[in-house]
């Protein structure tokens, strides 16, 4: 059938409050025109992000309720620590409050001043805790994966020649790992081959680097590859994730993507130096090694989570209905990220508002006009969040692209809601030459997307 229904019934529903232009303009100028300001009741439909936006099974929250709240040794992580090893593969399991956290343990423990760690696409808070040891960040993705025209199969692969090329020259010493994030966030939401993968994981071998995944959309990427690599159709998609993680060393994961949770994250990995040290951390980070800074009943909803977002029905789901939103804005005219990616579709914003330059900031004037108009918010991944200040001339130095960012949450909204999305963006194709450009007024040093001020110009 060509309807895509929801692979679930709703029994629990939460109101919007519906708000009118004046308001919206008011609160944007509240907000210094950055979104993360807003407060969620000023929101109409909220696609800033999918991370810990899911709404729960009945499954999970009946999970909750058997929730082991002891401070050590609570059953609910012994029931997580089994299903990670069952799905992920790795013996040995750090839970984290969330992925960034995750990662600060893990860069802290494996990555010193002056070191390298490429990856296909850094995110935001990834190349922030990497910088943070005073390390450099570096993205190999390939050339494909810079055009958001173009349509590839799997466009966040890494540069394996790329790869290779940067160990020759820096030497095995200074790369303390590899990273590849799947899927590509930063490119799109685009995923990574089995084939890429295996690559990677052959170079790394090569040299003795270590090989994590950024896997906080692992089911996501298992999914594509099903549909788009030949000699995968037949396998189920956790099939091909327990395939996809015997490449790799370990893992960094915020579960409150693909494991289908509000809260929650974890390091999972073989290295046994690595995980007592990642122990030892999460003590006087986040918590005991049983509990890492979450509650017994979050443990317990994570372990049901990532069991099922491997579910095929609704997979299947998840990724037509946000093919659904990209291919009628391909319909209308509105340049976005091909192919639509699993958990957001991107609109390319440099060539959508085509009369401002990198320097005002086109994504992030489109994401205020989406919400000035119809109540929408989005997340700009442009020049806002991977650009940077020249501390010498003063001039931005822009991002590879400018998108704004349709995060969809899961199991959360329905086709008349992805209609409605259609419907705003529809009416601005029409005046978007009035859409002005921004400037900073106040700009942190790291993370600035967060907590930035603009001024229309």
């Amino acid at each position: 059938m060509k309807t895509i229904i929801e692979p679930f019934r709703i029994k629990c529903v939460e109101p919007i409050r519906m708000t009118t232009r004046e308001d919206r303009s008011a609160f944007l100028e509240e907000s210094h025109f950055n979104l993360f300001n807003l407060r969620s009741d000023h929101v109409l439909i909220d696609l800033l992000t999918d991370s810990g936006t899911a709404a729960m099974s009945q499954e999970q929250w009946a999970a909750m309720m058997l929730g082991d709240e002891s401070y050590a040794g609570g059953r609910s992580f012994y029931e997580l620590e089994e299903r990670v090893a069952a799905i992920f593969g790795y013996k040995h399991l750090i839970p984290t409050h969330q992925g960034r956290a995750a990662e600060h343990i893990m860069f802290s423990i494996a990555v010193e001043p002056g070191m390298l760690v490429p990856n296909n696409n850094h995110f935001d808070t990834t190349r922030a805790n990497i910088e943070f040891q005073k390390a450099e960040a570096l993205d190999l993705v390939i050339d494909q994966g810079k055009v958001p025209s173009l349509d590839h199969p799997f466009k966040g692969d890494m540069n394996v020649l790329k790869l290779q090329a940067l160990i020759r020259e820096k030497g095995r010493e200074k790369i303390p790992l590899v990273l590849l994030t799947i899927t590509n966030n930063a490119a799109g939401g685009q995923p990574v081959s089995m084939a890429n993968i295996k690559a990677v994981y052959r170079v790394c071998r090569e040299h003795g680097i270590p090989l994590f995944f950024d896997a906080c959309r692992f089911a996501e990427n298992a999914y594509f590859i099903k549909l788009r690599e030949d000699g995968y159709q037949d396998k189920t998609p956790a099939e091909i994730a327990r395939e996809m993680f015997s490449y790799a060393d370990g893992c960094t994961m915020s579960a409150k993507k693909d494991g289908l949770v509000n809260i929650g994250g974890f390091i999972a990995l073989d290295d046994d130096e690595w995980a007592q040290k990642a122990r030892n951390l999460l003590i006087m980070t986040e918590g005991f090694p049983t509990y890492g800074g979450l509650a017994g009943r979050d443990l317990a909803a994570i372990a049901r989570g990532i069991e099922e977002v491997l579910d095929e029905d609704y997979l299947r789901y998840r990724i037509a209905s946000t093919r659904y939103l990209g291919d009628h804005l391909e319909e209308i005219g509105v340049p976005t990220v091909r192919p639509p990616g699993g958990h957001a579709i991107f609109i390319d914003a440099r060539a959508f508002l085509d009369h401002l330059s990198p320097e005002h900031l086109p994504a992030q004037a489109l994401m205020c006009a989406l919400y000035e108009e119809g109540g929408i918010r989005s997340a700009e991944i442009g020049t806002v969040t991977f650009g940077r200040k020249d501390h010498v001339t003063g001039h931005e130095i822009p991002a590879d692209m400018d998108l704004v960012r349709l995060a969809i949450p899961r199991r959360v909204y329905t086709q008349s809601h992805m209609d409605y999305v259609l419907e705003v963006i529809a009416s601005l194709t029409g005046r978007k030459r009035d859409i002005r450009g921004l400037a900073f007024t106040y700009q942190p040093k790291s993370l600035r997307n967060f907590t930035a001020r603009f001024k229309r110009v």
